[in-house]
């Protein structure tokens, strides 16, 4: 077990951060953290790599406590952090040197491993760019290299491809999975249902500070929506009269969307023979459908 979580609690005076958090993590697997912003999931993940101090409950990581075994904990794991923290004075390779020297590894086992991942981040062209010069996307690919400097048994990732092209994001994916088949165990938060879905094998819902479920992405679609969703654009006023009219079939609002769920496609043929003018998609339910059924209201 890589991680071990039992009634984890953070508190911030009277702010509640993360509110009795129980989960494990296995060795080569993706554990996914979704939610809504506020919702507690980078909180947890800077208790797991010990920037935060839990206030209450248990937190082993390689089996050691967080609180009293911080620097080997560091030590063994990777962080891309959500924030371009890269030293914007350094070249691309100086930021992997210099990073490479708070393990203590020495300068020609460092440039080996600089060069391999360079490599796999499709970033030799740009070794001695200054960080100014890189793009959005060469910048979080640089990120993450760093954080594999050390070859970490864990990777953090808080975030990894917000704002990013669909090119660079698929482009993360692939390596992130090539990792994962190297038994590197990977810990990702993500606005992204798609990434979720494609990366995790396991996912913990969290809204409040709290667990409101967690399983695999197919265990959590299947337990709380059914397979086909009927996605409609319409003024709320419109759509209270629509749900109404169908109000038999399971529905959910949020804002100008309204979401009803069926079996089979053929279960909205009176819907859109009703409304045929309205804006429609007619889609697999995902895990955005499960957040709103569970919380109310859609991941953003």
């Amino acid at each position: 077990m890589v991680i071990e979580a039992q009634a984890l609690n953070k508190r911030y005076d009277e702010v509640v951060a993360v509110d009795s958090l129980d989960f494990q993590v296995d060795r080569g697997t993706c554990y996914g953290l979704v939610g809504p912003n506020g919702a507690g999931k980078t909180t947890t993940m800077k208790m797991i790599y010990c920037l935060v101090e839990p206030t209450s409950g248990t937190l082993r990581v390689f089996g050691m406590n967080v609180l009293k075994s911080a620097r080997a904990i560091k030590a063994r794991l990777g962080v891309v952090p959500q924030e371009n923290n890269l030293d914007p004075d350094l070249s691309t390779w100086q930021n992997l040197m210099v990073y490479a020297r708070y393990f203590g590894i020495t300068r020609q086992l460092a440039a080996g491993r600089c060069r391999a991942l360079l490599e796999f981040m499709q970033l030799s062209d740009r070794a001695h760019s200054p960080v100014p010069d890189l793009s959005g996307g060469m910048k979080r690919r640089l990120i993450m290299a760093r954080a594999l400097i050390n070859e970490p048994e864990l990777i953090i990732l808080d975030e990894p491809t917000t704002g990013l092209d669909p090119q660079v994001r698929h482009l993360i994916w692939d390596r992130l999975l090539e990792l994962k088949e190297r038994d590197i165990t990977l810990l990702l938060t993500t606005h992204y249902m798609d990434e979720a879905q494609k990366l995790c094998d396991e996912i913990i819902i969290m809204d409040n500070a709290r667990a409101v479920d967690m399983g695999t992405p197919s265990e959590l679609i299947g337990k709380h929506v059914q397979p086909y969703v009927l996605e409609l654009r319409v003024h709320p006023a419109m759509a209270a009269g629509i749900t109404r009219r169908f109000a038999h079939m399971e529905s959910q609002t949020s804002g100008q969307n309204l979401y009803f769920y069926g079996d089979t496609a053929g279960d909205f043929d009176g819907i859109l023979a009703a409304y045929p003018d309205v804006q429609r998609l007619l889609r697999p339910a995902s895990l955005e459908d499960v957040f709103l059924k569970l919380t109310g209201r859609e991941i953003r």
